[in-house]
């Protein structure tokens, strides 16, 4: 198959920024063609590093440049629904960043237009790829644990006190905050260890860091380097968080398991205090300790003990280990099980009965027609 032609929207922000290095290493896979951003310094930068023909503030003209195929989109979750619509009425492929939408129906609407296209897809669902949890799926599907019955997931990605704020933190633009954020790579982690949908959830979500030093219109990346020198005091303005940054979340599988997922970008709620992941059978339990690769098993009343260590080499280049051959495949009509809007779909279902469940207070189901997993 050709090199793909890559337009990037939202190209020099925090996420894109190492995407566009892991492509320009891959050029017999891809060649970057076409770069959107609103801010035009970065923006002339980034087409300088990638050697990029075009650039431009407008999304549209990236999608409908002739010589790109793939639109990568790694804008605010508010913009990812439109430009995916109009990649897919373009005939091209997409990779879109999680959440992909804002909500169900959203990305119900860009799942079922790629679903029968013969388009390729890819959410970046990256925990996928970590060897550790690679492992315990391995441990989960042979059955050393027996049936599994109850799972606990804690997703601290604790920011700056003095970052400031940031699109994430605005309700307008962020499909959940935390929830969305870093909720949905831990349930699609769940769901792909598993192989079960969650049925039902009960949530508490809130904002529970300070209001923020407001320094207008700044990046991540830029957010988390003034964070990292300064103070909050050396703002005179701030501005209070819409967006989720703390929720706990408590579920329900398919299969009658019980789970809780803990989920924060607060500044005090630091992560390596305890296992991320632990996974309770009826034979055994098994934690997973991602920052030093440590699977611990325990079985009846006896203490935990050390299974074995997995070494974590680093993800390498994503795009030319995952992302081009997902594509490749499923312009192919191959089976893969790279995840892709499917998967996009059936997390943001589950998003949105956290929501729902946090702002009324009460249990919500997963009533959707459940996806498969590939």
């Amino acid at each position: 198959m050709p090199a793909f032609g890559v337009g990037v929207v939202g190209a020099t922000g925090y996420i894109a920024t190492p995407y566009r290095a892991e492509i320009r290493q891959s050029p017999t896979d891809a060649r970057i063609v076409a770069l959107c951003a609103r801010r035009r310094d970065l923006l002339e930068a980034a087409a300088h590093q990638d050697d990029a023909p075009l650039i431009s503030n407008d999304w549209r003209q990236v999608v409908e440049h002739p010589d790109v195929n793939v639109v990568l989109i790694a804008t605010p979750d508010a913009l990812h629904h439109e430009a995916v619509m109009a990649c897919a009425l373009a005939g091209k492929h997409v990779v879109c960043e999680k959440p992909i939408g804002m909500n169900a129906t959203e990305a119900f609407d860009m799942w079922t237009a790629y679903r029968d296209r013969g388009l390729g897809h890819f959410v970046p669902f990256w925990t996928r790829y970590v060897p550790v949890f690679q492992r315990a799926r391995e441990i989960v599907q042979a059955g050393m644990l027996g049936e599994i019955r109850a799972a606990i997931y804690r997703w601290h990605n604790p920011r700056p006190v003095s970052m400031p704020f940031t699109w994430r933190d605005d309700a307008a633009l962020s499909a959940a905050g935390s929830l969305a954020d870093v909720g949905s790579h831990a349930f699609d982690t769940i769901r792909w260890l598993l192989g079960q949908e969650a049925v039902r959830v009960f949530v508490h979500a809130d904002v529970i860091t300070p209001a923020k030093p407001d320094l207008g219109a700044v990046n991540l990346e830029e957010a988390l380097r003034w964070g990292g020198t300064h103070s909050a005091n050396d703002s005179p303005q701030h501005r209070r968080a819409t967006a989720f940054d703390f929720a706990d979340v408590a579920f329900v599988l398919e299969g009658g398991a019980v789970g809780s997922l803990v989920l924060s970008h607060a500044p005090f709620l630091r992560k390596g205090l305890a296992p991320e992941v632990e996974l309770h059978g009826i034979e055994a339990s098994l934690s997973l300790d991602r920052i030093n690769g440590r699977l611990m098993l325990a079985r009846g009343g006896n203490p935990p003990e050390l299974l074995e260590t997995v070494v974590d080499p680093g993800f390498g280049n994503r795009f030319a280990r995952h992302v081009f051959p997902a594509l490749r495949a499923r312009i192919a009509g191959e089976p893969t099980n790279h995840p892709g809007l499917d998967d996009g779909w059936a997390v943001q279902r589950f998003t949105d009965a956290c929501v729902r469940s946090a702002r009324e207070g009460i249990w919500t189901t997963i009533s959707d027609t459940i996806v498969p997993l590939l």
